[in-house]
């Protein structure tokens, strides 16, 4: 009786953990929302900047804040452990320009990242995770003529692709089985580009030098996760 009933009971934790594991466990989400990305450090200095276009105008400036997307595909193998592609865009320039000054060139980016990721699933609506990935950013440089300064300059097309990584996580808020919120994540994210190459080329090879050859950013994104 007592084998029995010790049995019973382990078949229906194993048959409830399994039941629980198949209802909580999404083999596939598809994440899609807003990012911003914030430039710490590896970008444009205002020394290089007023080195680069002083003769030019005073009264440029350095932009450190980038608004964009942020979409990712997650396949998970089990409860615990997936693998995600991340895909994201942002634009802007790196130049902001004084008043009565337009023509600055256009800065956009794209990243492909791929890599492992680690979710907590519990019975809370909360699913934090953490991830790694590494990849492939492009940046480039629209060709554009600045106007409303002493002398026109122009600044040819650029485009510089290089070695991405993202390390971070967030958290995913269940609104029903299929769908959810992701609250936030967060990415240290860190690029190769290399200002000197990307900004020399669009206004002259010597005008921007001697900065870093790459650059540490803080990705911040938030929108919905379909779960299938």
């Amino acid at each position: 009786m007592i084998r029995s009933a010790v049995a019973t009971f382990i078949s229906t934790v194993l048959i409830g953990s399994l039941a629980f594991a198949q209802d909580s466990t999404p083999k596939v989400q598809v994440f899609g929302g807003y990012s911003l990305v914030h430039q710490i450090s590896g970008g444009i200095t205002d020394l290089s900047l007023d080195l680069a276009l002083r003769p030019v105008s005073i009264g440029f400036g350095v932009a450190t804040n980038f608004t964009g997307w942020n979409a990712e595909a997650q396949y998970n193998a089990d409860r615990w452990v997936g693998i995600v592609a991340d895909f994201s865009g942002r634009n802007g320039s790196s130049i902001t320009a004084p008043g009565g000054v337009s023509g600055m060139p256009n800065g956009t980016a794209y990243s492909i990242l791929a890599g492992p990721v680690i979710s907590y699933r519990t019975k809370s609506k909360m699913t934090p995770f953490l991830h790694v990935l590494a990849g492939w950013d492009r940046t480039s440089l629209s060709a554009s003529t600045i106007t409303g300064v002493m002398s026109p300059v122009s600044s040819a097309a650029t485009t510089y692709n290089d070695f991405a990584l993202a390390l971070g996580g967030g958290v995913d808020y269940s609104i029903v089985r299929h769908f959810a919120i992701r609250l936030v994540q967060v990415d240290y994210y860190h690029t190769s580009v290399n200002p000197n190459k990307l900004y020399g080329g669009a206004f002259g090879g010597t005008s921007f030098e001697g900065l870093p050859t790459h650059q540490v950013n803080l990705r911040l994104s938030a929108g919905a996760v379909l779960r299938f």
